[in-house]
């Protein structure tokens, strides 16, 4: 490890590394302003991880909300240009609430988007890139991936209504089975279909494994491309990763804005999702886009919780001195340790909270010349 690297907190090493692995996928850095207008975030409240947004009022009157998302703000400013592919990748400071104090905060999130011509090899390198990510942060993580063009193709195939299709999906996010079955039996939905959909809602493991059994569980009830696209793009992620992925259709993100492939990344010793993303076509329809778009985003604030290892010491050598100190002699020697790797805290005096390894009292021992100089 670099000495620098020593003073870097766990969530700049984060940042540091994604933009090494992104940039080395060909995507660009993406930079944009710290607000927008209001409007962008009130029409699109529902793709907000929080729908509480800080605003202001500009100098021309305009309303205006410092940023509580970076996808919609990229979306809004990047060229529509459906014929090419674009590829960005972002670490840019957000405001909102955050799940860990509840308080709005600054904070730093990262993630990449690819827009226009996606095609598999598009998905299959973000969900690479997006298992990448996660096994930056902990070795104990899994990447959980769904299909909404499966779950949509099943509405369809069952009859399922789109004013019940809501409260289903929240029964399948919650993989509240009895529930499930108890609501499809209301809505006509058959007991073969009812088990089908329950088998797919419990079914969760290794791609290789579950999505075969699925497509012989799905076969002659509904249309089953989308599984049989997934199984093509999973297959094709490198060997390396394909122990952290898991087939788990209580992944649903919100179907008015999401489309095909859907992913959420866990690291073990933090209970909620560290990691989102997906296909979200219909976003960009949405905002009069024609280009195609799949995405992530890590949210770094969640990182917060994660049960680090504390440092044995904050730095390795408190060097004190006193008023009749030569500075020049202080100052030559404290940059002496520092050029052969130590971590050096030069105080008259230091709080009773900080861990060193090694105390150093100039006048005593280096001015005396028990410590060469």
């Amino acid at each position: 490890m670099k000495n620098s690297d020593l003073f870097l907190s766990f969530n700049e090493k984060v940042i540091f590394s994604l933009r090494s692995l992104y940039s080395s996928h060909g995507y660009s850095q993406y930079k944009m302003s710290k607000f927008e207008e209001y409007d962008l975030y009130a029409m699109n409240k529902d793709f907000l991880i929080s729908d509480s947004v800080i605003t202001f009022t500009d100098t021309n009157g305009k309303l205006m909300a410092l940023k509580p998302d970076v996808t919609l703000s990229i979306i809004k400013n990047i060229k529509d240009e459906p014929d090419t592919l674009s590829k960005v990748f972002y670490n840019e400071n957000v405001y909102r609430i955050s799940v860990g104090s509840h308080t709005y905060k600054e904070i730093m999130q990262a993630g990449l988007e690819c827009f226009g011509d996606i095609d598999s090899y598009s998905i299959c390198e973000v969900i690479t890139l997006a298992a990448e990510s996660l096994k930056t942060i902990s070795d104990s993580c899994v990447l959980d991936i769904s299909h909404l063009g499966l779950l949509e193709n099943i509405f369809e195939s069952f009859n399922i209504p789109k004013i019940a299709r809501t409260q289903i999906l929240k029964f399948i996010g919650e993989k509240n089975v009895h529930e499930l079955a108890r609501c499809c039996s209301e809505l006509g939905v058959d007991e073969e279909n009812i088990n089908a959909i329950k088998f797919l809602v419990s079914a969760s493991g290794n791609p290789d494994e579950v999505i075969p059994s699925l497509i012989n569980s799905l076969k002659g009830k509904t249309d089953i491309s989308p599984l049989e696209d997934m199984q093509v793009i999973l297959a094709a992620v490198p060997s390396s990763l394909k122990p952290m992925l898991r087939i788990d259709f209580s992944v649903v993100n919100d179907i008015k804005y999401y489309n095909g492939i859907v992913f959420k990344g866990f690291i073990e010793g933090i209970p909620t999702s560290v990691l989102s993303g997906g296909q979200y076509d219909k976003l960009m329809q949405k905002m009069k886009r024609r280009s195609l778009a799949i995405g992530f985003a890590v949210y770094l604030d969640m990182l917060e919780r994660f049960n680090l290892p504390s440092k044995e010491y904050d730095f390795d050598v408190l060097l004190t001195y006193s008023d009749k100190t030569n500075l020049s002699s202080l100052n030559k020697f404290a940059n002496e340790l520092i050029k052969s790797g130590e971590r050096v805290l030069v105080s008259k005096k230091a709080s009773k909270n900080i861990k060193y390894r090694k105390l150093i009292d100039f006048d005593s021992e280096v001015a005396k010349g028990e410590i060469n100089a």
